[in-house]
């Protein structure tokens, strides 16, 4: 991995209890149901052996890839920032475009990353440029539509 996977503990709590989730409910349950499957004899017609196996393939996949999140993690706390005047990990960041359009993001870790929710990845163009702005800031961001400029109206920490 050639950059830390920043989270927020709340991002970071989320994996763990997904990993644990899987691990010790859905995949122990998944063994049963294949081992009862694989006593029924013939298993290249038997659905819940084929489903079985493809879907622990899937479970154990998820699970390698929950661990290499949670092992390269770096949890940031955004309460104990130390410079809350210039927007950083965690930031809630109000902004304004050219046409006076406010939006509200949360700077957050990829892996919690939900725009729906507005919370933008931490490196995701928008966040990248946002990032040190303090209030009054203008950025100028390059999306998939074209250059827009946003200004900083507000820089918001938990805590």
């Amino acid at each position: 991995m050639d950059r830390p996977n920043y989270l927020t503990p709340a991002g970071f709590a989320a994996l763990r209890r997904e990993y644990d989730q899987l691990l010790g409910e859905e995949r122990p349950k998944l063994v049963e149901v294949i081992a009862w499957a694989a006593g029924n004899g013939d298993r290249s017609e038997n659905g819940d052996y084929i489903y079985g196996r493809k879907r622990l393939r899937e479970i154990d996949r998820r699970l390698g890839w929950l661990a290499k999140r949670m092992k390269a993690a770096k949890v940031i706390d955004p309460a104990a920032q130390a410079d809350k005047a210039r927007v950083w990990f965690g930031a809630t960041v109000e902004i304004a475009d050219e046409d006076d359009t406010r939006r509200t993001l949360t700077l957050v870790g990829d892996d919690e990353a939900e725009a729906s929710a507005g919370k933008i990845g931490w490196n995701a163009p928008i966040a990248r440029a946002l990032r040190g702005a303090a209030v009054g800031d203008l950025r100028r961001v390059t999306l998939p539509g074209g250059e827009r400029d946003y200004e900083v109206i507000a820089i918001r920490y938990p805590g």
